[in-house]
């Protein structure tokens, strides 16, 4: 087996079936050097995962890498996440950037502001306003502390309640955007 067929297969093995959903969890690149080949495997994977399920969601790392390097192909929908500091702000205004160079379209891009608590910084992130604002919740860095899912959070909390209308928006615009 080369070694594109044998990473091809590997990635497939990373793949875990669960009731509903597959997931693939994907680490970072580790040490230095040129990932091309990688990058260039990765992207072919995606487009697998594509074609055998109707919807893929990819988490990345915080980070412009995976877009800029186009290792998630042309996503239907992009949401970035940060939260409301100046700092997340100007992330969020370079993803957007970089993401619209090769064509993705402004209107698939929606912003999720995480940990938020009362206000926003004053760094001008265009006319979008965030789909959801996730609030800043005790017990979400309680379980991230004690390295427990969020998912056992109470369901009436407010960050549950955030996310669960997250979800609902998700659905109803892949539903608007064609993807039935």
């Amino acid at each position: 087996m080369n070694r594109h067929n044998y990473v091809r297969f590997r990635f497939r093995q990373a793949l875990v079936e669960a009731n509903g959903f597959d997931l693939v969890a994907m680490g970072r690149p580790e040490g230095s050097g040129c990932y091309c080949f990688a990058n260039d495997l990765l992207s072919e994977c995606m487009l697998e995962l594509e074609r055998d399920y109707r919807f893929v969601v990819i988490d990345t790392e915080a980070g412009l890498e995976h877009i800029s390097r186009g290792t998630i192909g042309k996503p239907d929908m992009l949401l970035i996440v940060s939260d409301p500091g100046a700092r997340g702000l100007r992330t969020i205004a370079r993803i957007r950037e970089i993401a619209t160079q090769p064509g993705f379209k402004q209107e698939h891009i929606h912003i999720i502001f995480n940990r938020f608590r009362h206000s926003i910084a004053p760094v001008d992130i265009g006319t979008d306003t965030p789909i959801t604002k996730i609030p800043d919740y005790q017990q979400v860095e309680a379980a991230d502390l004690a390295a427990t899912p969020v998912s056992q959070i109470p369901a009436d909390s407010p960050a549950m309640v955030a996310v669960m209308d997250l979800a609902r928006k998700i659905v109803r615009l892949a539903y608007e955007n064609g993807d039935k």
